[in-house]
């Protein structure tokens, strides 16, 4: 019987992406849920899955910082990152890091299956978006180049989109379960890093890159 761990905030995605594997990949699946990294990685040690589907964006815990720690503990499990950030913001990363697979939220629910039944008979899934996003990077590679945001940590550029996208420090410290102290000097080193002062820069520099919407 195939073992699944879907690890989202959200009750109602975790509830959307179990009705669509029971339905769709198979009904006799066996299907766990965690609500918080943390949770994630007691589960991910306690039981051998098949497949861990994984949301980047999660109150304390990084889902990437999870991602790691998995693969540290469990490196033959395969990862299927599940996120609301588009390929152009995390797929690199989330492939560097040993994920099996990167799927936008935002995908048909037949995407998601196509991802599950490809990483179940091949160990893979890379979406055409997220083809594209590996492509460039191996061209760039080539050229011995890198984009600026590529430097950032994890969680500076998950801050990052965050402001990017308009959200205030505070409502990002509580959505990230972080204090304003410590979002703020994520704020610091990113613009820093980026070369960049203030949100205006750094929501021009995000858009231009196609790094949000």
């Amino acid at each position: 019987m195939t073992r699944y761990l879907i690890v989202d905030d959200h009750a109602v995605v975790r509830r959307g992406v179990a009705e669509i594997i029971q339905e769709t990949v198979t009904m006799e699946a066996t299907i766990d849920e965690a609500s918080t990294g943390q949770e994630a990685l007691l589960k991910s040690y306690q039981n051998d899955y098949d497949l861990i589907l994984l949301d980047i964006s999660m109150p304390g815990s990084n889902g990437l910082e999870v991602l790691r720690d998995i693969k540290a503990n469990k490196p033959d499990v395969p990862v299927l990152i599940l996120s609301m950030y588009p390929e152009d913001q995390y797929a690199l990363r989330a492939f560097t890091m040993g994920a099996a697979g990167y799927l936008n939220k935002y995908s048909a629910p037949g995407e998601l299956v196509s991802a599950i039944e490809q990483i179940e008979a091949s160990g893979k899934y890379v979406s055409p978006a997220a083809a594209l996003v590996l492509a460039n990077a191996a061209s760039r590679g080539r050229r011995q180049l890198s984009a600026p945001h590529e430097q950032l940590s994890n969680r500076e550029m998950e801050v990052a989109c965050l402001i990017a996208g308009g959200k205030a420090v505070k409502q990002i410290a509580v959505e990230l379960s972080l204090s304003v102290k410590t979002v703020n000097t994520h704020r610091s080193r990113l613009l820093k890093k980026l070369g960049l002062v203030g949100n205006v820069e750094l929501a021009t520099y995000f858009l231009r890159n196609k790094l949000v919407t």
